[in-house]
């Protein structure tokens, strides 16, 4: 229920997003814009679950087309790196002394991004896009049980989609927003112009 809740906010906050069209700041062809943020609300574990290392992101995109739909709409492309830990831990009593286990994880995304860029209202670049990416996720048990020591890796191929808007408050700073599905479900950060 709270991520319904969670997600219908985004979209009434998004969707509000578009009321205005005065576009004066565009992300453009040749412009460059890096990223740091922080997730909130990460896909990975679950139930039973503590954080470690909240979703931490740093991004890289530069523009390759320009003059879109009116002369409103952009198209950039870049990298994306990210990274969060957690783990699952569990005891029991064995009749003579409590036995801990469980097992860390970590998760390390690297990725190319493509976005498109359509600027709504003033000083607010807003963008929607696809990542492709590779996901590296290791994993080692923790605990005092036999089978301490052990590791498991799952890694492979992904893909996410994201819808962002940032907001310039200088023409070389701004505070980002994404939601979607990558390293979390929320990222809010800084985006610095080069």
């Amino acid at each position: 229920m709270t991520k319904k809740i969670f997600f219908t906010l985004i979209l009434v906050f998004t969707c509000s997003v578009f009321v205005s069209v005065n576009a004066k700041d565009i992300f453009s062809k040749g412009d460059q814009a890096v990223g740091i943020g922080i997730g909130i609300g990460s896909y990975y574990g679950g139930d039973g679950y503590s954080s470690g290392i909240p979703p931490i992101s740093v991004s890289y995109e530069r523009g390759i087309v320009e003059g879109l739909l009116n002369g409103k709409g952009s198209i950039g492309v870049g990298g994306y790196a990210a990274y969060t830990s957690n783990k699952w831990e569990d005891s029991y009593f064995n009749g003579t002394t409590d036995v801990t286990y469980g097992w860390k994880y970590n998760y390390i995304v690297l990725g190319a991004r493509g976005a498109f860029h359509y600027q709504f209202v003033d000083k607010l670049d807003t963008y929607t896009g696809l990542m492709l990416g590779y996901n590296i996720v290791s994993s080692k048990s923790i605990g005092n049980t036999i089978a301490m020591g052990t590791t498991a890796n799952a890694s492979g191929f992904g893909f996410s989609a994201f819808i962002g808007g940032r907001y310039h408050f200088s023409p070389k700073y701004a505070a980002y927003a994404e939601v979607g599905y990558g390293i979390s479900a929320l990222e809010i950060g800084l985006s610095i112009r080069l």
